[in-house]
């Protein structure tokens, strides 16, 4: 694995020193999160406990977490919670795995039938060290909650499988509602913020699941350094793989050590990149200061 120093990294973004890790600005005035915890969000963090499972939502740091979880909504964190890469935005852990839970896929299948879900969102870390980078367990987990909830529409959240066809392959034969997978920022900082992916391999991903049949996701985080213009050319090449869905949301620190913010967006420019990606051809597009890849999720697969 090849890690890009900090430093150098905010170096080649040429962000501003008022913007160090050292001195995070303030939040903006429309950043306003609920931190409320209704029963329905003790009942999702009880279930996941009892399972002993994980989720992106905590793993992420989400700031939605109490809105999604009060409307008993959560996206699975399989495959564990350490991750083989190191992404300079994210705040999963880092590091080598343990061995491959194969009860787990069980588990996920039981907790959306205690929580009596509509639509499950299922995601994982990176797993470079196994041969299908996970795949089969995210067939075997589709399998599993299916059987136990066949009613419940399934989305997931695959990594970009190091390219590897066969692996999505796999993922794809299971036939989930909405396959996502997020190219998280542009074309330019790919290299320093992603420095174990390939922009265009996500593409290339993308157009392969959609050449399966697949109804395909992807999204894109502002606020690392970006121009607005090179977030269109994202949603300009997401359309030209024929990409359904985007969600694009605004970056925060979430930890010192991460890639600091460079940027906030106000509220009105991502309701300009909505207009413009409806004008585009997607059909939805979730853009706002909190928006995640999951966020309103079921309304997507019932909407879309």
């Amino acid at each position: 694995m090849s890690f890009v120093p900090l430093d150098q990294l905010r170096s080649s973004l040429a962000l501003s020193p008022q913007l160090s890790a050292d001195d995070r600005p303030r939040l903006p005035s429309w950043f306003k999160v609920n931190t409320k915890t209704g029963p329905d969000y003790l009942d999702i963090k009880r279930t996941m406990e009892r399972l002993g499972l994980h989720t992106i939502c905590e793993e992420a740091r989400c700031p939605n977490r109490w809105e999604c979880w009060n409307a008993r909504t959560a996206t699975f964190l399989i495959l564990g919670h350490i991750c083989t890469r190191r992404c300079h935005y994210c705040s999963v852990e880092t590091g080598r795995p343990h061995a491959v839970d194969q009860d787990e896929p069980s588990r996920v299948a039981e907790a959306v039938n205690a929580l009596d879900l509509r639509h499950a969102v299922i995601t994982s870390v990176n797993r470079d060290e196994l041969g299908d980078g996970g795949a089969s367990v995210f067939a075997e987990t589709i399998r599993r909650t299916r059987r136990l909830n066949p009613t419940c529409t399934i989305e997931v959240l695959i990594p970009d499988f190091e390219g590897n066809e066969e692996a999505l392959a796999v993922v794809c034969g299971e036939n989930p509602e909405i396959l996502n997978h997020n190219i998280e920022t542009v074309r330019r900082l790919f290299p320093s913020i992603r420095p174990q992916g390939k922009y265009q391999r996500s593409l290339d991903l993308l157009a392969r699941a959609k050449q399966r049949g697949m109804k395909t996701k992807s999204g894109l985080i502002l606020g690392m350094g970006e121009t607005l213009d090179e977030a269109r050319e994202v949603m300009r090449d997401l359309r030209a793989v024929d990409c359904d869905i985007i969600t694009i949301g605004q970056y925060l620190q979430p930890t010192r050590e991460h890639l600091p913010v460079a940027r906030f967006y106000d509220p009105s420019e991502f309701a300009l990149l909505k207009e413009e990606g409806l004008a585009m051809g997607f059909s939805h597009v979730e853009a706002g200061p909190l928006v995640r890849s999951s966020y309103h999720a079921e309304q997507q697969v019932f909407g879309a």
